[in-house]
This record gives structure tokens, sequence and C-alpha cells, in this order.
């Protein structure tokens, strides 16, 4: 039997705020006895950035710029060389949430371009015969509780023809009119996503009505920003040509990791939109944009 090692958190579900005490154990096991080096422990936070395909040309500049951000460092030596007994060995550990110095733990997130991660990282040393251990884990930061809640924010909505920001021959558009609302425009990361809307008349049939989710990230600094849009899940609320006159509803669960709550700092943004996305039968799509906030409380 191999040398296994293992990190296991006292939180089955690895969620944590700032402040808390990440605990948990290093476990090794073995079937002989297991000479080492010394057994180490990092906690890191970092936001790591970089640049999409088209736009590190334009930004040559900073983009040696865009190195992570270190939210969090501990690094902990938790056994001395020596050797450690054959079966199952736990060593346990107790890390403090705190931000280095004047930094703030943001939420993990999950992104295309903006990157935020909470790691435990521990590393055996072994001889040169025997090949280093490693084991990685990944762990949740969420923002502590605010007093002050969101508020609810209805967005009332008609789309037609006219209204259409994105199209520059709306001549060509079909005749059509939907109208609807979003419950909120301020959203609750932890609550589904609602509204209603009603295709109130289109002299061209249907093919699918359909809410994406748009993550859009900034990264830059003082010599410039690059912007990006990426979707990050489509959901078909309506498929056909639909009746005329009801009410159809919106429903949509923001997915962890891949959502934070809206976020601007000097160097990076993480904001989100939703787009209602009108199919006609003959592949011609319209949509319209909706900029969204989200929150945790």
């Amino acid at each position: 039997m191999a040398t296994l090692l293992d990190v296991r958190l006292k939180k089955v579900n690895k969620i944590y705020r700032e402040g808390d005490v990440v605990a948990g154990l290093v476990v090794i096991q073995s079937k002989d006895s297991v000479q080492h080096q010394g057994i180490t422990l990092t906690v890191e936070g970092n936001v790591g950035l970089q640049l999409s395909a088209k736009s590190v040309g334009l930004f040559e500049a900073f983009y040696n710029s865009l190195k992570p951000i270190q939210l969090l460092h501990y690094n902990l030596d938790i056994a001395k060389p020596g050797k450690l007994p054959s079966g199952k060995t736990e060593i346990p550990f107790e890390v403090p949430l705190k931000p280095k110095g004047n930094k703030t733990l943001y939420e993990t997130y999950h992104g295309v371009f903006v990157n935020i991660q909470y790691t435990i990282k521990v590393d055996m040393k072994r001889s040169l015969l025997n090949k280093d251990l490693q084991k990685q884990l990944e762990f949740i930061v969420e923002y502590k509780e605010q007093e002050e809640k969101a508020k609810a924010k209805v967005v009332q909505f008609t789309i037609s023809p006219e209204t259409l920001q994105n199209v520059k021959e709306k001549v060509n558009v079909p005749r059509f009119k939907v109208k609807g609302k979003l419950d909120t425009a301020v959203c609750l990361i932890t609550k589904p996503f609602t509204g209603e809307l009603t295709v109130e008349s289109s002299e061209a049939p249907l093919k699918s009505i359909e809410l994406q989710l748009v993550r859009v990230e900034t990264c830059g600094c003082a010599e410039g920003y690059a912007k990006d849009a990426t979707e990050i899940q489509n959901i078909q609320i309506a498929e056909g040509d639909v009746c005329r006159g009801i009410s159809i509803p919106i429903y949509m669960v923001f997915p962890r990791l891949f959502t934070c709550p809206t976020l601007a700092t000097n160097n990076f943004k993480v904001e989100f939109e939703v787009n209602i996305v009108i199919v006609f039968q003959d592949d011609r799509l319209v949509t319209e944009n909706f900029p969204i906030q989200l929150t945790r409380f």
C-alpha cells in the first residue's frame, strides 16, 4: 500500500466567513512506517486575473501587471522531520480566516478572466528515493451577514422592434410586442431570479424564448481596462409559437461558484446581466439586456 496523504475539514459544506477558524485534519495512511523531511500546511486566498486573447495585443503595456492578488496567506510547519508509525496518523490544524493587511476576503468565484479561490495545500517532503506527497483542497468563502438588507427593484419592460438597442436595421425585424416584469434587479444570490413575460403579438411565428445569464468581467489598471462578457447559463423558458396573451413565468437559480455578489475594485470588476432572447422560426433572434446586481443579503 502506497502512502496516502489527505486533508479533511471539520465543516462538511466547506463554507466559511471572515473571522471563522478553518479547522480540520491532515491524514497520513501507510502500511509501513513513513520517514519524512517535514510536513507543511499552506492556506492561501488569491484573485487570479487574465486577459482574453483579443485584449492581449491591445494591452501589452499592462499585461505583466496582471499578477495574482494575494488576499490570505498562512504557512505552518505541522510536523518536524521524523518518522510516522504504520497505519493512520491524524494531525489536527486550525487557521484563523483573516485577510492580509488591508485586503478584503472576497467571495469565492470561478470566472473566465477573474478567479477568486481559497485553498489548503499540504506538502510532505521525503527523501530523494521517495516522491514528495502533496494534497490540495479548496474551501469556499462567503460574506458575513449585513444589517442592511437589499431592497427589491421591480423592472417593468416592453420589447418591440422600436426598443431594441443592438439592431441596426429595425425594418428587417418582424413586428412583435412582448411585455413583462422582473421581480427585482437587485437579486439575492441565494434566491431564484423570477418574473414573467407575455407575448402580446408577433407577425412571425416564434421558435423559442430563452433566458441567458451573463458575467461581465473587467481587468486592468491605470494603463487601461479589458472588459469581456461571457455566458454562464442559458435556460429555455418557452418553446414553439407560444399562445398570445398568456403569462410565461421566468425562473432561474444562480449557480454557486460561477456567480458571486457584484464586485467592483481598483483592479477588477465582476458584474452580471440577464438577456431575454426571442428566437423566430427562421432562426432570426432579438435580445433585450438587463443589468442586475447580485447580493448575499
